[in-house]
């Protein structure tokens, strides 16, 4: 047993502890929640475990939902919030790299903690008892250092993603992994294809909009995404001689990602964004390395992985998006910024000032102010497009398909439709001639023509 500086339970979990320590029985809260509090981080959710039994804690309680009630887990409702009660339990042997064949309860915090992954993660806490950190997770949260409880290759073999989350920690905490921890990943590492692709995205996504998405690389050094992202161990291998690069298309994507703020949509973007550049590299007479095309195929690998991942549709049409136009050049014209935010839309393209920043960011000096001048120059063109609310999009043309037909005579279909890109053209050509009875005069001249 060990004191620490006070953690502050939430009412509702205090609450359900003492209901169960009232009735008999033991209670804490347990796992992430308390490394978060110890950290003072936000915990985003509080688990409680307990020598009760599931039946036992649906005594105790009038509203509770039979979530796990195999694995001995009971959601103990408190308004509309749900608490996580689990009793404690000792796993069988685990068939499928993720499931115990079977639990035993136990009437023994220690035995439940000693099933936990990490030692960070199997620190239990309750007021009346304080601290209970058998495994040192305190003293390892001192030295910053991941470390499997017990036996890595026991704790790796139980649950294959154990290894992906070992290296997400490490990227949210910047944490160094223990190198008895580290050479169980680099053994056990194939296992994780086993693992469904769900999971593995929702680690990778913690880990790429973590603090720390450059840690992926320890993910390569650990063989991880030789399994679970092949495309980009090709990236790390593939080098770039050229005099705007001074790293490989692997080292360049990890300093990309991590030059951009935390989004989902942007991190991922420039993970990608060179995803195809292995497969379009050459050399020149010279011994200069060029990439010509690349953009097209990072965007059609990009769908493939984050399908493969199981990515949502709005994930996937956005990365690809930012990956196909991360390289495009737009002049520093209005005009040309207009007809830029036609062809990408006006969505997608504010996003790719931050993608374009973070790909120059990781690039070599080679010409960089004079990139950045002209990305700032061009941002500068836009806001002044956005505040003058000039029109780039049928959304906003003044004239609709039904203004069309009601006052230029036009019919549904196929013209009707070009009609309108051809206004649209003109207008983002010129923005004073989106007025509605410019627009249709232009529409009937055109008409007559």
């Amino acid at each position: 047993m060990q004191n620490t500086p006070i953690i502050q339970l939430p009412e509702k979990v205090k609450y359900i502890i003492d209901t169960i320590m009232e009735a008999g029985y033991e209670a804490y809260a347990v796992g992430g929640c308390i490394r978060d509090s110890i950290l003072g981080r936000e915990p985003d959710d509080w688990d409680i475990t307990t020598s009760a039994s599931p039946h036992q804690v649906k005594e105790l309680f009038p509203r509770t939902l039979d979530t796990g009630l195999k694995h001995g887990t009971v959601t103990v409702m408190m308004d509309k919030e749900g608490f996580e009660v689990t009793t404690y339990r000792i796993d069988g042997e685990y068939e499928d790299g993720r499931h115990p064949k079977e639990v035993t309860f136990t009437s023994n915090l220690i035995e439940d903690l000693k099933r936990r992954d990490f030692t960070i993660n199997a620190m239990a806490y309750n007021e009346k008892n304080g601290l209970i950190d058998v495994f040192e997770g305190m003293e390892d949260i001192q030295r910053k250092v991941i470390r499997c409880v017990g036996s890595p290759m026991e704790r790796f073999t139980e649950d294959a993603l154990r290894m992906m989350r070992a290296v997400r920690f490490s990227a949210q905490l910047g944490y160094e992994i223990e190198d008895k921890t580290a050479e169980a990943i680099k053994a056990l590492a194939p296992n994780l294809s086993k693992i469904s692709a769900e999971r593995i995205q929702v680690e990778l996504v913690k880990l790429v909009t973590s603090p720390n998405p450059d840690f992926l690389k320890i993910a390569y050094e650990t063989g991880i995404t030789a399994v679970i992202l092949p495309e980009f161990d090709v990236c790390m291998e593939t080098m770039q001689n050229n005099p705007h690069h001074c790293y490989s298309v692997g080292e360049h994507t990890l300093k990309a990602m991590k030059a951009v703020s935390p989004d989902k949509h942007l991190r991922f973007a420039l993970l990608f964004h060179d995803i195809g550049k292995p497969a379009k590299k050459t050399t020149d007479e010279k011994g200069i390395d060029h990439f010509y095309g690349h953009p097209v195929l990072s965007e059609e690998m990009t769908g493939q992985i984050l399908h493969r991942l199981k990515f949502d549709n709005d994930t996937i049409y956005t990365v690809k998006k930012l990956v196909l136009y991360h390289d495009y050049e737009t002049e520093q014209t209005p005009k040309s910024v207009r007809r830029a935010m036609m062809k990408i839309g006006e969505d997608i393209f504010p996003l790719l000032f931050e993608v374009k920043y973070g790909d120059i960011a990781a690039q070599s000096e080679y010409k960089r102010e004079k990139k950045l001048e002209k990305l700032q120059a061009v941002k500068e063109i836009y806001e002044t497009v956005i505040k003058q609310q000039q029109c780039v999009s049928l959304k906003t043309l003044a004239v609709t398909g039904r203004d069309l037909m009601e006052q230029a005579d036009m019919v549904p279909g196929k013209e009707l439709g070009e009609m309108l890109k051809e206004l649209l053209e003109l207008v983002v050509e010129e923005p004073s001639l989106n007025e509605k009875e410019v627009l249709l005069s232009k529409a009937r001249e055109l008409l007559e023509k």
